[in-house]
């Protein structure tokens, strides 16, 4: 019996979306709905696009658009699809350039530009 109870327990965990869904754990994942801050990265402009546009449909004031290096373009064409398209009345609050240093893989230090956009409706 005993043996039926742990088969049961393993099954009940191996089964359960929340458990093994490792969107839940990524840190960035959280940060991006707890700080209304959307990391621009290397997916196509229109994710980024209607990733903000749910920002604002669900009542947000303010949305920060974040990136680093290449990505920057991508974030600025994010910001003028939705301006454009989306949401007529969308302002740009403000847009913060900065450099950061980054340790690459052979140890070297590297400077990165990066850029944040905050958006209100």
């Amino acid at each position: 019996m005993a043996d039926e109870t742990n088969t049961k327990e393993t099954n009940t965990k191996e089964n359960n979306p929340r458990e093994n869904n490792p969107r839940e754990n990524n840190p960035r994942e959280n940060n991006t709905r707890e700080n209304n801050t959307i990391y621009v990265g290397k997916k196509p402009v229109m994710s980024y696009v209607l990733a903000v546009v749910t920002q604002f449909n669900q009542g947000l004031p303010e949305v920060h658009v974040k990136a680093r290096g290449r990505s920057i373009s991508t974030a600025v064409d994010t910001t003028q699809i939705v301006k454009n398209r989306f949401i007529q009345t969308l302002q740009v609050k403000d847009i913060k350039l900065s450099t950061e240093e980054l340790k690459s893989d052979d140890g070297t230090m590297t400077r990165v530009s990066s850029m944040s956009i905050i958006l209100t409706k």
